[in-house]
């Protein structure tokens, strides 16, 4: 294989994809949620959204309401809503996704990876064997094989069912 072509990632890479004012798990709180905003589900404390920029299929973020970006900041309660919305979407995605296992994740900080990091989120990466293949090694890529509108549909109506 010559080129691999993911022009859907450019804007992201060279940063100039619109980014919107202001925090963007924030505004995903006041939002309808819905496949353009991909956010799958969501109460008064946590919410519950695919990443738009995915490292396999079906990752998801778990966001606290609050805009924190240390676990310490959060109410002992808030905490334990995160934990326990993290607990039953992996039972959604094994559920769905059929994955032969996941990656559960928190950067705390830039330094840390994190992209976003005035806002903590828990990132929930589905995985199977050899999902990764040659291509992060070699091509220094992730090969998505499938897109955010259909994972949203497969998704959406089982994390709905978690905040119903």
């Amino acid at each position: 294989m010559e080129t691999l072509w993911a022009p859907w990632r450019t804007p992201y890479i060279l940063g100039d994809d619109a980014r919107e004012s202001g925090c963007l798990f924030c505004n995903r709180f006041v939002a309808t949620p819905n496949v353009e905003n991909l956010v799958l589900g969501r109460d008064e404390a946590v919410m519950v959204m695919l990443n738009r920029y995915p490292y396999n299929n079906g990752h998801v973020m778990i966001v606290p309401r609050e805009h924190v970006g240390q676990p310490t900041a959060l109410a002992p309660a808030r905490w334990g809503a995160l934990q326990g919305i993290t607990r039953d979407v992996c039972g959604v995605l094994t559920e769905v996704m059929r994955p032969q296992g996941l990656n559960l994740g928190l950067n705390i900080g830039a330094a840390a990876g994190a992209g976003i990091a005035d806002h903590l989120h828990v990132h929930i990466v589905p995985r199977w064997v050899g999902d990764t293949n040659f291509m992060p090694a070699i091509g220094a890529t992730n090969v998505i094989s499938q897109s955010l509108a259909a994972c949203y549909d497969a998704l959406q109506p089982e994390i709905a069912k978690l905040f119903a």
